[in-house]
This record gives C-alpha cells, sequence and structure tokens, in this order.
C-alpha cells in the first residue's frame, strides 16, 4: 500500500522545495507563466539576451533599467512579462533579499539549463547523449564508484536507449515527413551504440553479479541500434538515387497530385515554354518507313591490292570538281531565270512536290556554301506551317546573285 499518511518533517519539506526550486530555474527561460510553456520564441531570445547582459555585467549587478536598456530591441510588454515570470521562478533574484532592493542576479542553474535546451533543439539530445556516456564510463572507470551506483548507471542508460528505441521506431512506421524533421536523431549512432557497449563491458568485468542489469542494457542497445538502422535505411530510400533530403519526397507529390484540384496542377507548369511541334506525319506512313529502311550490310573484308603500280582509267569522264561548279551554276541560273534575286519558298513551292523541292534546296545550298560560285543564300527568321500541303514548313529566304565569287 502506498504511504499516505506518513508524517511531513521539516527536512523532507525543504528537500523537495529545492528540487522543485532547481526544475523552476532550470526551465525558466521556457515559461510563458508560472504553469504554462512559452508559444513564442521572442520569450526565450529576451532571456538570452538577460543572460548576455548579466554576464557582462559582472559583479555590478543590472537594474530594472539596465535589464530595459539591454533587452530594447523587443517590445516592452513582453519584456515586462519575461522580468515576472522570471523573477518569479527565481531564474532572476534580488543581490542581496532586503527591501527596495534595486539590483539584480542571475541564477547559474537556468543559464546552464537553457544552454542544456539549446543543445536538446540543435540534435535532438545527440550531444547530450553522447556527453553522458563520456561522463558515465568515467564514473565506473573510478575506484571510488560503488556497486549500487554502477547498477543505478546502467539501469537508467537502459531505460534512456528503450525510449530512443521506441521513438525510432515510430519515426519508422510514420510520415515521411515527420522523419525528415527528426533526422538529426540518426546521425552518429553507431558511435554512441559503440560507446554504450563499450560501458557495457566496463561495468559486467568490474561487477560480475550485475550481469542481469547488464544483459537489460545490452538488449536496450540492441534495440536502438535495429530502430536507427531502420529509419535510417527508410530516410535513405526517401531520398532516392541523389541522398540530397531537400527534395520532397515521393509521398509529398503522390499525395499532392491526388488532392490538388485541375487549376492548381496545371499551375504547376506556369513558366515553362515547350519546343513547337513535329511535322504532321501519319503514323501508318511512319511504320511504313520504318519497315522499308535500309538494313546495314555486313562489311565485306577488302580485297587483296596488287604490288604493281596503277595509274587509273585512261579514258575516265570530264568532270570532276569543275563539272559539279558547271551544274551548280546552271540550277542556280534557272532558279533565278535573269533575276539578281528570288524568294526561294516560291522556288520550292513551285517543284511541286517535296522529293524536287528537296534536290533543288540541296544545290542551292552547296551552291551557296561553295565561295567559287557568285550565288548565296539570305535567310530570315520567319517560318509557315502548312498542314497538308508539301512541304508543310517552309523557312523564308532568298537566293542572290552577288556578281562575285569571293563575296
Amino acid at each position: 500500500m502506498p504511504e499516505t499518511d506518513h508524517e511531513i518533517t521539516l527536512d523532507a519539506a525543504l528537500s523537495e522545495e529545492a528540487v522543485l526550486a532547481t526544475y523552476r530555474r532550470m526551465f525558466a527561460a521556457l515559461a510563458r507563466d508560472s504553469g504554462a510553456v512559452v508559444d513564442d520564441p521572442a520569450f526565450v531570445d529576451i532571456a538570452e539576451t538577460l543572460f548576455a547582459a548579466f554576464a557582462e555585467a559582472g559583479e555590478d549587478w543590472l537594474t530594472h533599467e539596465q535589464m530595459r536598456y539591454a533587452c530594447r530591441a523587443y517590445p516592452p510588454d513582453l519584456l515586462d512579462n519575461r522580468l515576472r515570470v522570471l523573477k518569479g521562478l527565481g531564474a532572476i533574484r534580488e543581490v542581496f533579499p532586503k527591501p527596495n532592493q534595486l539590483r539584480y542576479r542571475a541564477s547559474f542553474t537556468s543559464v546552464v539549463g537553457l544552454m542544456f535546451i539549446r543543445r536538446m533543439m540543435d540534435d535532438g539530445g545527440q550531444s547530450e547523449m553522447h556527453r553522458l556516456l563520456a561522463l558515465e564510463d568515467l564514473n565506473v572507470a573510478d575506484p571510488r564508484t560503488t556497486m549500487e551506483q554502477a547498477a543505478e548507471s546502467a539501469g537508467n542508460l537502459a531505460r534512456a536507449f528503450r525510449l530512443w528505441a521506441l521513438e525510432l521506431i515510430t519515426l519508422s512506421t510514420g510520415t515521411i515527413e515527420e522523419l525528415r524533421e527528426q533526422a538529426p536523431k540518426l546521425w552518429g549512432t553507431e558511435e554512441i551504440a559503440r560507446r554504450a557497449q563499450g560501458l557495457h563491458g566496463t561495468i559486467l568485468t568490474r561487477w560480475p553479479q550485475l550481469d542481469r542489469t547488464c544483459t537489460e542494457l545490452r538488449a536496450a542497445i540492441y534495440a536502438y541500434s535495429d530502430a536507427s538502422r531502420r529509419a535510417a535505411g527508410r530516410l535513405a530510400d526517401s531520398a532516392g538515387t541523389t541522398r540530397n533530403l531537400t527534395l520532397l519526397p515521393s509521398e509529398t507529390w503522390r499525395t499532392f497530385t491526388q488532392t490538388a484540384s485541375k487549376e492548381r496542377l496545371a499551375a504547376v507548369l506556369d513558366g515553362f515554354v515547350f519546343d513547337a511541334p513535329a511535322p504532321w506525319h501519319d503514323p501508318a506512313e511512319i511504320v511504313h518507313a520504318v519497315d522499308e529502311a535500309p538494313r546495314p550490310a555486313p562489311v565485306a573484308p577488302t580485297p587483296p591490292r596488287s604490288a604493281l603500280p596503277d595509274d587509273g582509267p585512261a579514258d575516265s569522264l570530264d568532270g570532276g570538281t569543275a563539272g559539279a561548279l558547271r551544274r551548280l551554276a546552271e540550277v542556280a541560273e534557272e532558279a533565278l531565270a535573269g533575276r539578281d534575286s528570288v524568294p526561294v519558298q516560291d522556288l520550292l513551292a513551285h517543284s511541286g512536290e517535296w522529293v524536287s523541292a528537296r534536290r533543288l534546296l540541296a544545290d542551292l545550298a552547296a551552291a551557296d556554301l561553295n565561295p567559287e560560285l557568285p550565288y548565296r543564300l539570305r535567310w530570315s527568321a520567319a517560318l509557315t506551317a502548312t498542314p497538308g500541303a508539301e512541304p508543310a514548313w517552309l523557312s523564308h529566304g532568298h537566293l542572290e546573285r552577288t556578281g562575285r565569287a569571293d563575296d
């Protein structure tokens, strides 16, 4: 039966009040009033600013006016609220307990508590667990440590690791967004498990009688390691091949596409510019063209060459480069028909069908690229699309006679 009618002594009351006073001073920076946690980050910033001002003041302490000046960047009503709460919880107290006290000092417990809270906010308790394991490792190695103290230390660590493992299991089975928010809890888990196993080995070696307690600690460490690996694996899978945790997970995109309206889905493509559509082709013609495409023939071995000199055919046709230039000039002059300039689109449309127009365009382009011929193609930025016609796409330009070959 629990004790409900035991006698309350003065020593017990003073001990309980000392514990409560320490808790009050430690968490005063996070208190909105005497019974609630702050809901505005500015409250914590004011507490940090005040503690920094107390540290710089030294033995001169601070008055109300000096505290207001140090926190002049914050609204006066917020500062008054902070001062009332911090003084009520013991984080800021009079230098000497006497009436009409003008100077105040900050509680060391409150400053250390705020530093501890800041570290907990940064990495979710990882650094504190490293510090705790390092401290416990020193304690169990101390010759003055008793077996009862070692058993209490192992029990506290086992409880902490089991609670941590349960939290990681919850994260690994919850939403990916929450897992990403709590990702700092997965950093350095192998190092923490290794140090905990080393502490377990030290306790078991020095006090073999604590084998049952060490078994519970070892099971808690293994549960924490398994849960952390499972959560880290899911976190890595959500990052994809990029391993970039700043990108949204696929679950978020899938949820957006399933729940967003048509207007929001269409707004995703606002500001994007797409390429112009391809020319119109009948799918049956594309299939026929693919079927009729020539297949690459296997490479035949080169026949052996004679060692005798070969002067080439004696009666080769007269042509070569001069003949090709002469033919290109005739094509260009026929297209110009005595004029100095003619639109290319008229020449291609006059051909009537794309095969002839393609040959004419190839000859005119060859004449333009040859510096020995006095003909040039001048293209503009205009483009005409006529579905159903041949050709369906026409670029505007002119064939011109330059008058000299090196122009």
